[in-house]
């Protein structure tokens, strides 16, 4: 069984799968959302976690530098008990502090052009937390 990494933001949902021994992440794509009309892609997220027998979500959770969380982290913590009663499968909150910054720098050390780092910038975000849990 897999786990999958989710990096939430207000637009897009970063996805990332590990491998099946669970040692190393993969990017697979950017789920487009809208939070205003309540679509968090869960129709999207279902199949996702089907096609590859999903067993764990890693959903990271954005803590500020001084490790309390704010708004955005509290939206996380409700997405993340939402898709854990969805989908009955066990979701853990990982520290996601920094990991775009990490992943921008990622793509810019491999000479990614600006248009295409925006395009993967949420995928690598997942790959990140989902990679640091794994490690963990």
């Amino acid at each position: 069984m897999r786990s999958m990494g989710l990096d939430v933001g207000s637009k897009t949902i970063g996805v990332s799968i590990s491998d099946a021994l669970g040692w190393t992440a993969q990017p697979i794509e950017t789920i487009q959302i809208n939070e205003q009309v309540q679509d968090f892609g869960y129709k999207r997220l279902k199949e996702l976690i089907k096609a590859h027998e999903v067993s764990k979500i890693v959903v990271g959770l954005p803590k500020n530098m001084n490790g309390t969380i704010g708004p955005r982290g509290e939206i996380c913590q409700e997405f993340a008990k939402t898709i854990e009663k969805k989908f009955k499968i066990p979701v853990v909150l990982w520290d996601e502090r920094l990991t775009t910054m990490a992943a921008e720098r990622v793509l810019l050390d491999a000479d990614v052009s600006r248009g295409k780092r925006k395009k993967v910038i949420d995928k690598m975000a997942a790959v990140l937390i989902l990679q640091g849990y794994l490690d963990s």
